[in-house]
């Protein structure tokens, strides 16, 4: 597995089958986009399928906060410690930053304590109409 921070020579073609189970998922088009346009990123790539298997963003202030909206990792790679391997490395790129916040469903509590999270409390406000993204 190749680990990379950059976004270069990375397409569209590269992020297919990410955001299983969402009702309405961003195409691969908006995926890019949203990697794109976030402060950090990590990507796991699998070098022999010139895929994308895996990745994390980070949106910061670059002072004293950062937040992580997204880690995910295709099915088929699951459970090969690659969605660790992000986190540890997001982390680290975050390392200067006071306050990382990550929202995370009760089932996930668990995966992200053993990364040294702790859990909290936070609020959200979902829009799902735009779940696919804003095509413009």
């Amino acid at each position: 597995m190749i680990y990379t921070n950059s976004l270069d020579n990375i397409s569209s073609d590269m992020l297919q089958g990410f955001f299983v189970d969402w009702p309405n998922p961003p195409s691969p088009k908006i995926h890019l986009q949203l990697l794109k346009n976030s402060n950090k990123v990590v990507l796991a790539l699998d070098k022999e399928k010139n895929k994308v298997v895996g990745f994390i963003t980070a949106i910061s202030d670059g002072v004293l906060s950062a937040y992580i909206p997204l880690l995910e990792v295709l099915p088929e790679y699951k459970s090969k410690g690659i969605g660790k391997d992000l986190v540890k490395r997001m982390l680290h790129e975050l390392e200067d930053i006071y306050m990382v916040d990550l929202c995370c469903d009760d089932d996930l509590v668990a995966y992200y304590e053993q990364l040294n999270m702790k859990q909290t409390n936070g609020m959200i406000v979902r829009n799902y109409a735009m779940q696919a993204g804003n095509v413009n």
